[in-house]
């Protein structure tokens, strides 16, 4: 089924999980803007939202699916035929629709949350693939909580839906309770027990509840899962989804994975800026890939590195994301050859002897000043050094 066997599906769920983030709506133009961003990322997989839950939803669904060429369309459902009526026809207009139809599998959900038995629930998962199967060729299938589900009936679930129809086999650690090498073994064990795994695709959805959501998805990957179902900036329900920037950048970095997306990494912070806007919703300054420091280097053993050679303490370009050029931020943990650095991009030039009395003068200032700046670094020059540049 795979047309290339190392590449690695985007599914970016930024429209459906990241939007129920509290705070988070979107109208349906917005929705839209976002999509077309995505479209041009390059993602293979947006999903539109929930039709049934709303008729917001309902309708961001259809409009979505008249503007958007590329990527699939994916609508999600509950495992029931009402869910299903409602997504293929809000789907109906999609050039290449998706129905993702699911129920939960551990038996936590079954018995608290179904009130049911294996049997039963395995049964609606079945019934719910051949539904959908009626109206799209398109059909995955999510196994909820998989990440606490017994691994020998998640298997047995797996199989079953894949004989349904299933082209695609969801297996999220919805809460984000697994380690990396259990939720890993866990796509291994399906990977080698379900004798028709080969006719779909296997997902990896995992949320960040322990921090782990990226860290499970490339395990999940190096195990033989090809798709990441991720959000821009990590948004999501609770504690976020797994970070669609992370997951990429990591594959561009550790070419020894020897996987690849179709994603225009170039794009990825224009992109973070604009959900965070749109979707008000701010971007921690220590987020990997897209936070404001990022790319800034304030340590002076650091700054000194770096000004030798950037790769000291950069492993991804500023340029390969989109990103505004690293920056040396100068604090009082700054050295003598940031100072330098700044001193000389403001045109001036000092010998040995004035950069010491220009040092000193600057480690007074950084004590008593939460950052500084060109005009402070100026008037630092005129005050301490004038007569002697004179």
């Amino acid at each position: 089924m795979l047309h290339d066997p190392n590449k690695v599906h985007i599914f970016d769920t930024t429209l459906r999980d990241g939007e129920q983030v509290p705070g988070c709506q979107l109208s349906t133009p917005q929705k839209i803007e976002i999509a077309k961003s995505l479209e041009l990322l390059g993602v293979d997989v947006i999903e539109a939202g929930f039709p049934v839950s709303s008729p917001g939803d309902f309708n961001s669904v259809i409009e979505l699916s008249k503007a958007v060429n590329d990527p699939i369309i994916c609508a999600l459902t509950r495992a029931n035929k009402n869910d299903i009526d409602v997504a293929a026809d809000a789907l109906r207009y999609a050039k290449r629709p998706r129905i993702h139809t699911g129920i939960g599998s551990s038996d936590m959900h079954i018995k608290t949350k179904f009130n049911s038995t294996r049997e039963e629930i395995l049964e609606r998962a079945i019934e719910a693939v051949k539904y959908a199967k009626k109206y799209v060729e398109d059909v995955e299938f999510y196994a909820e909580d998989a990440g606490r589900a017994d691994i020998e009936y998640l298997a047995k679930m797996i199989e079953a839906v894949i004989a349904a129809g299933a082209t695609v086999v969801n297996i999220p650690d919805t809460n984000g309770y697994c380690l990396p090498d259990q939720y890993g073994s866990k796509i291994l064990y399906l990977k080698e027990n379900v004798k028709n795994i080969d006719k779909a695709i296997i997902s990896c959805h995992c949320h960040n509840d322990l921090g782990l959501a990226t860290a499970n998805s490339i395990a999940g990957l190096q195990n033989g899962a090809r798709q990441v179902e991720c959000t821009i900036n990590g948004i999501g329900e609770r504690a976020g989804n797994t970070s669609m920037e992370e997951v990429v950048m990591i594959l561009k970095t550790h070419k020894s994975l020897g996987l690849h997306t179709h994603i225009n990494t170039q794009g990825i912070y224009e992109i973070s800026h604009q959900v965070r806007n749109l979707m008000n919703m701010p971007v921690q300054p220590n987020k990997a890939i897209v936070g404001a420091n990022a790319f800034a280097h304030s340590s002076g053993i650091h700054q000194d590195g770096f000004l030798k050679n950037r790769e000291n303490y950069e492993i991804i370009k500023p340029t390969d994301v989109g990103f505004p050029d690293a920056t040396i931020v100068l604090t009082a943990r700054s050295g003598r050859h940031a100072l330098k650095h700044h001193l000389d991009r403001l045109g001036h030039t000092l010998d040995k002897e004035q950069l010491a009395i220009a040092y000193t003068a600057f480690l007074d200032l950084a004590d008593s000043k939460q950052g500084i700046n060109d005009d402070d670094l100026n008037q630092l020059v005129a005050l301490h050094l004038a007569t002697k540049l004179s």
